[in-house]
């Protein structure tokens, strides 16, 4: 079994790649609910050291992170394809 700051810190790992996605997310305007939801993350940091976890919910996150990324990895790519090219022109 894995100890509480093990836990903790692959938990906070999959939020903070997550967090480092906003800049992106903001570009590709993905919806004010999503953006909203990231104040919410950020304050969930604040508290994580806080949160009792097990390794089931950890697991979880991690998969449900890795989809999440999964999920965007085509819109951000093609995003800063054109955004590249667009520097290239200039």
């Amino acid at each position: 079994m894995q100890d509480h700051e093990g836990l903790h810190s692959r938990l906070k790992n999959c939020l903070q790649t997550i967090l480092e996605l906003e800049p992106d997310l903001e570009r590709l305007e993905l919806g004010g609910e999503l953006m909203q939801e990231f104040t919410v993350l950020k304050s969930f940091m604040e508290r994580l050291d806080a949160v009792l976890l097990d390794e089931d919910d950890v697991r979880r996150i991690e998969r449900a992170t890795a989809n999440f990324l999964e999920e965007l990895k085509g819109p951000v790519s093609a995003m800063r394809r054109r955004g590249e090219q667009h520097r290239l022109l200039q």
